[in-house]
């Protein structure tokens, strides 16, 4: 049986198929599962991609890092890879004042916005978002956001401007936990590969 491997559709996806440049993925269209000669490939979103890890469907996965800082799914967590490296932060207008007995923070993760503050010895409220949080102190829902920061345009293209960085983060490679026992033998030559691919980098 090949190696099942999921990978996250979005920012991380160029990156991820460019690291299998000879499978055939570059011209998949809207495929969401191929199979080559050597793997078979599923395409999902993010915390998808670690659920089907999870659970065994995928053995290996390529996932941003917030996605196992924010839902902490039961996958083992291999090794960073080169790719897919931006910032968790804290930003909002610049000179803001918070007038109120607490922080209003926008975000789309609001566990790992909870532990921040938490470590911080603040308390703050939550405004839970999925789209883009950057117009939340822009509209006046909320003091601040915590997001993820690749080049800061984003930012600076609506008004804001950082003011911590949280922490860094990075894609990484996943695996399940039976699968690195029961299938030990096959994905040996695959995590050796991306090991080597990734100390070239």
């Amino acid at each position: 049986m090949v190696p099942c491997i999921a990978l996250s559709k979005g920012r991380l996806e160029k990156a991820a198929i460019d690291f299998f440049e000879a499978e055939p993925l570059v011209d998949k269209g809207r495929k969401l599962c191929i199979e080559t000669n050597r793997y078979r490939f599923i395409f999902a979103k993010g915390i998808d991609v670690a659920t089907y890890v999870e659970y065994g469907i995928a053995d290996l996965g390529i996932v941003g890092e917030d996605i196992l800082l924010e839902y902490q799914p039961d996958v083992f967590d291999l090794f960073p890879l080169s790719f897919g490296q931006c910032r968790f932060s804290l930003a909002g207008k610049p000179g803001h004042i918070v007038t109120g007995p607490k922080k209003r923070i926008a975000t789309k993760y609001p566990n790992i916005t909870l532990n921040y503050f938490r470590k911080r010895g603040e308390s703050v409220d939550i405004v839970k978002l999925e789209g883009s949080v950057e117009l939340a102190p822009v509209l006046g829902l909320a003091d601040a956001i915590v997001d993820i920061v690749e080049t800061g345009s984003t930012l600076k293209e609506n008004g804001l401007v950082v003011y911590d960085d949280i922490r860094p983060i990075s894609a990484r490679l996943i695996a399940n936990r039976s699968a690195l026992k029961v299938k030990r033998e096959v994905l040996k030559p695959l995590l050796e590969r991306f090991q080597e691919k990734e100390v070239g980098a």
